[in-house]
């Protein structure tokens, strides 16, 4: 026989429910870390290649086309956004302050930051994470 009590009540269980909550939460911040930390190295590669004059257009569709094959499905690697996560690269090397700070917000806030950092005044991003 059981003689716990059955919690009972739509709140009973919501220290469970906020447990669930953060742990999904800080999962998603990991990955997004990690994939701004991929797109982050793909941008130096691709900088690179591009500074020793080697790569072009035709070569940067040709890489996009290359990791598709090699993994069938893959979304996040079209040409457009390969020359963005240059982009990325090149706007926010050399800075301690922003590099680490771009890392914890998404791609896709990190693309409208840059947009817009086509503002005169450099500083003018530190105030765009709203």
């Amino acid at each position: 026989m059981n003689d716990k009590p059955v919690p009972s009540g739509e709140n009973a269980f919501d220290e469970v429910i906020a447990i669930i909550d953060n742990a999904r939460e800080n999962a998603f911040r990991a990955v997004n870390r990690e994939l701004i930390n991929m797109y982050w190295d793909i941008g130096k590669y691709v900088s690179r290649r591009v500074a020793e004059g080697g790569w072009c257009k035709a070569v940067v569709k040709d890489f996009s086309d290359f990791i598709q094959s090699r993994y069938v499905g893959i979304k996040g690697f079209s040409p457009q956004n390969i020359w963005r996560m240059k982009q990325f690269f090149e706007t926010y090397r050399g800075k301690e302050i922003l590099s680490p700070l771009v890392r914890e917000i998404s791609w896709t806030n990190n693309l409208l930051i840059m947009m817009a950092a086509k503002i005169d005044c450099p500083a003018t991003r530190y105030f765009r994470y709203e």
